[in-house]
């Protein structure tokens, strides 16, 4: 019986480029002086993937590190961004100012400020009804400036709404599981209103 003859392959140094018949499994070039020629172009694509393996294993065991506190600060962060986002149209919920940020190099002169804060009403945290987009001045200097929060909070969202947000609630402990579900369904959230955005 003959054996039969490997399809011929073209060889992979761009400089060469003849056709061979392979005498290898995997054989990718005609000789060693074409192969010697190619190594630097494959080790370099070596290392960047290895680099890429490598940073991947980093991410996963940095996500894996995080503690339920961690988790909770980066999922009112991107809450945040949300807000300020769907906010961006409105003046401050407090004292119907609109700063610009134009001036600014880094930062910004808009929080995204709590109804009910989130030490006395954890359960309130993520409540989007709860969140608006407020000046730092109120926001920080004058600690929520609560009483004209309230009198424009009615106005905006009615005064069920509020009374909903004043009333009582169940506590709730977020399972790291779900702190990512939030994060993950605000994140998309965000990028659906940037695309509208940009449209």
């Amino acid at each position: 019986m003959i054996a039969k003859q490997p399809k011929p392959k073209k060889c992979k140094n761009p400089a060469c480029g003849i056709s061979f018949p392979p005498q290898r499994l995997g054989q990718a070039v005609c000789s060693p002086k074409c192969g010697l020629a190619i190594k630097d172009v494959n080790q370099a694509k070596a290392r960047k993937s290895l680099a890429q393996v490598e940073r991947r294993e980093i991410k996963v065991r940095k996500e894996k590190l995080k503690s339920r506190a961690d988790h909770l600060r980066e999922a009112q962060t991107v809450v945040n961004e949300y807000v300020r986002l769907r906010d961006a149209h409105l003046p401050c919920i407090s004292c119907d100012s609109t700063p610009s940020d134009g001036d600014l190099m880094t930062g910004s002169r808009w929080d995204a400020g709590h109804y009910r804060s989130v030490g006395a009403c954890p359960e309130l945290r993520f409540e989007p009804l709860n969140i608006h987009r407020q000046c730092v001045k109120c926001n920080r200097n004058l600690s929520g400036n609560a009483v004209e929060y309230r009198i424009r909070l009615v106005l905006r969202i009615g005064a069920e709404k509020v009374a909903w947000l004043e009333g009582l609630h169940p506590a709730c402990k977020y399972t790291v599981e779900e702190i990512k579900a939030i994060k993950a369904k605000y994140r998309a959230m965000t990028r659906e209103l940037k695309k509208g955005e940009a449209a």
